[in-house]
């Protein structure tokens, strides 16, 4: 497993550090630090100061060093300073070069020397990463660096979810943690009713699909089941226990490209309530765990 860590001496970089560490610590690989800064060929109308620019790369550098300093003596890890014309360009392009098996980044706003939004940067990599794409959420880094707990695998309402499923077990199995299924199912109806008739069909259909799942799974593994309801799946995903250092599997939208991550929406509405990590999987990806 190789882990890019979308780097910036900043919280939101910080909390992307605290994951990446307990993603490796889970699941073994190494880490590759990444900060990117603006591309020095790119077009400008002002002349651009040799000496504001050495400015930019000694800080990154400074940056980078003192986040390899502060990892654990257990963590394998390099760290590298990218040009592009955006930051979620230079981790697209980082993630090629390194061969990555997973992007890393904090989920909150934060700033590269006031030059790019990390929510711009999540929004953009959400839409377009051919790899799993991991968001630490605001005040990861408080929760330590301890392995993950659990795995909690959102496989939705309708069936075809074998790939995600998969991987999340892979995962599970490689870090000997327990796995969680997670069906949503939102019950609001046009005009604000919720007919029960509708509801109880619906949560039919998610047990069903959660059944399906459980038969696709080994014999000696029984994960825990749960099937959330509210009005909205932001309420539904309010109603769950979660344990801070879990982290949590959703596919990609079917409108996405083969191999390619596009954030659907029920996974949007997911994101903004969830407190835990989240990981979002591109379509029809298989989930692998290195050599």
């Amino acid at each position: 497993m190789r882990y890019v860590i979308g780097y910036t001496d900043t919280p939101t970089g910080r909390d992307a550090l605290a994951l990446g560490i307990r993603l490796a610590r889970s699941y073994g690989g190494s880490l590759h630090l990444v900060i990117v800064l603006g591309s020095e060929s790119k077009p400008t109308l002002t002349p651009t100061d040799p000496g504001y620019e050495r400015f930019l790369q000694d800080t990154a550098a400074g940056w980078l060093a003192e986040a390899e300093a502060s990892l654990p003596d257990d963590i394998e890890h390099d760290s590298h300073i990218v040009y592009a014309d955006s930051f979620s360009e230079g981790l697209l392009g980082a993630s090629r070069d390194l061969l990555a098996s997973m992007i890393v980044i904090g989920a909150a706003r934060g700033g590269l020397l006031g030059r790019f939004a990390l929510g711009t940067v999540a929004s953009d990599l959400l839409h377009s990463a051919k790899v799993p794409v991991a968001l630490a959420p605001e005040g990861a880094r408080r929760v330590g660096t301890a392995p993950l707990s659990r795995i909690t695998c959102a496989i939705g309402t309708r069936a075809g979810a074998d790939a995600l499923l998969d991987g999340a077990l892979l995962f599970a199995r490689r870090g000997d943690s327990p796995l969680r299924l997670l069906s949503l199912v939102a019950i609001d109806q046009p005009g604000g009713s919720a007919d029960r008739a509708a509801v109880e069909r619906a949560k039919e259909h998610a047990t069903s699909v959660v059944e399906q799942a459980r038969t696709h799974l080994p014999d000696d593994l029984v994960p825990e089941a749960v099937i959330a309801t509210g009005d909205r799946i932001e309420d539904a995903v309010q109603s769950i226990d979660w344990d801070p250092a879990e982290i949590v599997f959703v596919g990609s939208s079917r409108l996405a490209r083969p191999q390619h991550l596009f954030l659907g929406s029920t996974a949007a509405k997911i994101l903004r309530e969830l407190p835990v990590p989240m990981v979002v999987v591109p379509r029809d990806s298989v989930l692998t765990l290195g050599e």
